[in-house]
């Protein structure tokens, strides 16, 4: 079975138990809306609403369906003031070749006799069926009387229904929230400057990488990692981690910025990449230390191999342009092949799954930190939880600072090299091994990067197609290491 199959399946028991466990014969759940018809009332709303959201996942396919796994009124709909309804709801559609056919999404869904204008934008739609009839349904993380709500369970840990709120240290009252416009495959709150929420949107059973690995960092003392404060969760058959509060680094740049405002004033960004290579090191080392390392040995590296060429494979057939390099880019992957068939070994640990400039902070004394730990959203959750060689997040961040580079007008080559290379020299400094000193699998997670930019691009920003593309005619044709 793939790993795309077996979450479905592991979401569709969950669904089921949830299902079984939302009504009883002594009536609904506490917190649980009792009408059996909210799910078919908003459908019409839900499938004209859903597709146009940035973080809905299955855009190219059609919606053929829903189905709920838990509805939770959070805050009553009794008419005198605003109502909150959190809805985890399955939404069925024809199978994709790189995810399962049906994906679990978290809903607040906001509930007023009428909107105000400064909520027009947050507007799903108005329910003329069904429990909700006569309202009017909207985004209610625009709301700031419904996200204070979120903040407060916090403050109170415990449960309602089938929603769990942890955590770790106090949290204050009164933060007034703010919905981040930036998020694309989740939403993120900050409150008062001082907390940020990430909301995850589409979830999947099991801890949640964002939550598991900030949790295992902090157990290590590695301060390069905000520390979870508070997170909840649905409790189904595995938990649904639904979204996590970390404290919010005010002030603080991310590298995409920083870099395209030195490349914007024709400026080096040697020392700033120097010293991020030295932070990404000490993450990795505090992640070797906290959780298992296992070694990729000869059948862990065809593994490995294999699934690289599924990807570019996949990639290919949804990417015409991408066609003719199929065979130059199959010689990355073929050389670790052979190395592993050679009797190499290679050190496997958790990493960051998804690194590049966009998920790391700079403050103004020049600490860095990374952020974002959630790995790339369109993989499963047992793929993007498997322990992998570090050298898969350098490539990134090399790809990272390209991305940069090609960004720029005129396209300045020797600054992305520069970049690339102190990156390198700081991990080094940090962790005793340079990732240059394994050519092979360098190599073969820079491609496999690439391919997934390609495909990244064609879907969502075709206009930025030609930057992996170009990426793409390097690797394909530069001689094997």
């Amino acid at each position: 079975m793939s790993e795309a199959a077996s979450t479905h399946v592991a979401l569709a028991k969950s669904t089921r138990k949830s299902a079984r466990n939302s009504t009883t014969k002594h009536g609904p759940r506490p917190g649980a809306p009792a009408d059996g018809a909210l799910l078919p009332s908003l459908a019409p709303l839900l499938h004209e609403w859903l597709p146009r959201q940035r973080w809905f996942a299955g855009k190219g396919a059609p919606v053929t369906g829903f189905s709920l796994v838990s509805a939770t009124e959070m805050l009553p709909v009794d008419g005198t003031g605003p109502g909150l309804i959190h809805l985890l709801v399955q939404v069925q559609q024809p199978s994709l070749s790189a995810r399962p056919a049906d994906d679990c999404y978290q809903l607040l869904l906001g509930v007023r006799q009428s909107l105000p204008p400064r909520l027009a934008s947050a507007l799903i739609g108005g329910v003329t069926q069904g429990p909700l009839a006569g309202r009017t349904v909207y985004d209610g993380l625009h709301d700031p009387r419904l996200t204070g709500l979120l903040l407060e369970r916090f403050r109170r840990p415990g449960s309602l229904g089938p929603l769990r709120f942890e955590r770790t240290a106090p949290v204050p009252a009164g933060l007034a929230p703010r919905v981040l416009d930036t998020e694309q495959s989740n939403s993120s709150l900050v409150y008062g400057d001082a907390y940020i929420l990430k909301i995850f949107r589409r979830v999947f059973p099991g801890t949640n990488p964002d939550l598991e690995l900030p949790l295992a960092l902090t157990r290590e003392g590695c301060g390069r990692v905000p520390a979870p404060v508070a997170w909840f969760e649905a409790a189904t058959r595995e938990p649904l981690t639904l979204g996590v509060l970390q404290p919010f680094l005010r002030g603080a740049r991310d590298g995409w910025q920083l870099a395209l405002a030195a490349l914007a004033e024709g400026r080096d960004f040697v020392p700033e990449a120097r010293a991020l290579g030295r932070a990404t090191a000490e993450v990795h080392t505090a992640l070797a230390t906290a959780l298992p390392t296992p070694s990729l040995q000869g059948p862990q590296t065809t593994h490995l191999v294999a699934r690289m060429k599924r990807r570019l494979e996949a990639a290919a057939q949804a990417v015409p342009d991408l066609v003719p390099y199929v065979p130059g880019l199959h010689t990355s992957f073929d050389a670790v092949t052979a190395l592993g068939h050679q009797g190499r070994n290679w050190a496997a640990q958790r990493i960051h799954g998804d690194l590049h400039l966009g998920q790391t902070l700079r403050a103004d004394d020049g600490f860095w930190s990374l952020i974002d730990f959630e790995g790339e959203p369109s993989r499963p959750l047992p793929e993007r939880r498997r322990p992998q060689p570090p050298v898969r997040d350098v490539a990134g961040m090399l790809r990272s600072f390209d991305y940069a580079a090609r960004s720029h007008h005129p396209w300045n080559a020797e600054w992305a090299a520069r970049c690339r290379a102190a990156y390198c020299e700081g991990y080094a400094e940090a962790s005793g091994a340079d990732p240059r000193s394994e050519p092979e699998l360098l190599r073969a997670h820079e491609t496999d990067k690439a391919v997934y930019e390609v495909l990244y691009e064609a879907r969502h920003r075709p206009g930025w197609l030609p930057v992996p593309m170009a990426a793409i005619h390097r690797l394909a044709t530069a001689p094997t290491a």
